[in-house]
């Protein structure tokens, strides 16, 4: 059931960036599968442990167990330096930032990986694009982290579940062979698609996440701590995530994407075809108790990740093919009122991006070539 298990791998120098769920997640996970793994973080204070140890705990549904890493540090270049593989499991929010601190560290035949993306690939190519560095570098976007994953501590890292299927588009596609020979070699369960904004398209989170925030935005500011997908997952709210879930494969199909969707109510339904995280994913999220948290609405990535930079560009795509997805549409004002600024202009759009003056057919080059011409 695991996408891991009797799979034979080739050793690998990864480097796993960042501090967060997703980013223990896999340096432990990993290592343990016996690639060499140097994992940095920015927040020496909080690292420090890791740092000396280079030991995590991993907890799963086989037991709790210690893991060795080869290398902790707070210094990007020597995590990055030698790497085959570079993943960034960060939320989309940091990316114009890493993307210049980065930037200048890659290396010829390196593959980036963001699980998931948000169309980071076309900005950490853009940074790349834009330095000194003229290193041949492949980008590519998953639609989910691997992982339904907490921190339990900064030294341990729970794995609730495992994804099962990862569809993952690569910037620039015609690289896209080489990608998933790296990428397959970390995650078997990686399935190609067109091209990366196929894979932006893929991303789970602002489908699943807006409107539970908003559809519950009374239970999350009156109690200390909710879960969204345990209680606040209730039939009603579910058909909301639906139909903004069909407003997604709308827009993919307008712009000529086929099947698999990989329909958000597949996660919800085991009778259908299976999803990322396989069956009775859900459950076991629910049950692992870990997702009982405080939201704030100002300042969670639900709301700064998925709704100000997974919708905005939504909604962009939407204006630029010239057609309507009205929910999603309403759910960006509702989360502007929330916090008070417009999240539509300022978000990740094709505008902001340079890309609302591009033709279908130019756009198209762009993610096939990595460069656009007339």
């Amino acid at each position: 059931y695991y996408f891991y298990s009797n799979t034979r791998k080739i050793k690998m120098e990864i480097a796993v960036l960042g501090g967060g769920n997703g980013s223990y997640a896999a340096a432990a996970h990993l290592s343990e599968q016996g690639h060499s793994v140097r994992m940095w973080r920015r927040n020496h204070s909080r690292f420090s442990k890791v740092l000396s140890s280079r030991e995590k705990a991993l907890e799963d549904w086989e037991s709790e167990r210690k893991v060795k890493i080869d290398m902790a540090t707070d210094d990007l270049s020597s995590a990055i330096k030698g790497a085959k593989l570079v993943l960034i499991p960060l939320p989309a929010t940091c990316h114009n930032q890493l993307s210049n601190e980065v930037a200048p560290y890659l290396e010829d035949g390196q593959v980036v990986f963001f699980s998931p993306g948000t169309f980071g690939s076309y900005i950490f190519a853009e940074s790349l694009r834009c330095s000194d560095n003229r290193a041949e570098v492949t980008f590519a976007e998953t639609g989910t982290l691997p992982y339904l994953a907490r921190k339990q501590s900064e030294e341990k890292v729970r794995i609730s579940v495992y994804a099962t299927r990862l569809p993952t588009g690569v910037y620039p596609s015609n690289r896209t062979a080489m990608a998933m020979e790296t990428l397959s070699n970390a995650y078997p369960a990686v399935e190609p698609l067109r091209d990366a904004l196929d894979g932006a398209l893929m991303n789970a989170g602002p489908i699943i996440h807006p409107p539970l925030i908003i559809l519950n935005a009374g239970p999350l500011e009156h109690f200390e701590s909710w879960d969204i997908h345990n209680e606040g997952t209730q039939p009603s709210i579910r058909r909301v995530t639906s139909e903004l879930d069909k407003e997604r494969i709308y827009l993919r199909e307008q712009l000529g994407y086929g099947e698999p969707h990989f329909p958000l109510e597949n996660h919800y339904d085991d009778s259908k075809e299976e999803w990322m995280y396989g069956n009775h994913s859900h459950e076991k999220l629910t049950d692992s108790g870990d997702w009982r948290e405080k939201i704030d609405l100002l300042a969670h990535r639900y709301m700064l990740e998925d709704v100000a930079l997974g919708l905005s560009l939504w909604a962009s795509i939407a204006r630029w093919l010239d057609v309507d997805i009205p929910l999603a549409t309403g759910i960006l004002s509702i989360s502007s009122a929330i916090v008070g600024r417009d999240l539509c202009s300022t978000g990740r759009t094709l505008e902001n991006l340079g890309l609302a003056e591009f033709s279908k057919d130019t756009l198209n080059v762009l993610l096939r070539e990595g460069v656009a011409s007339e």
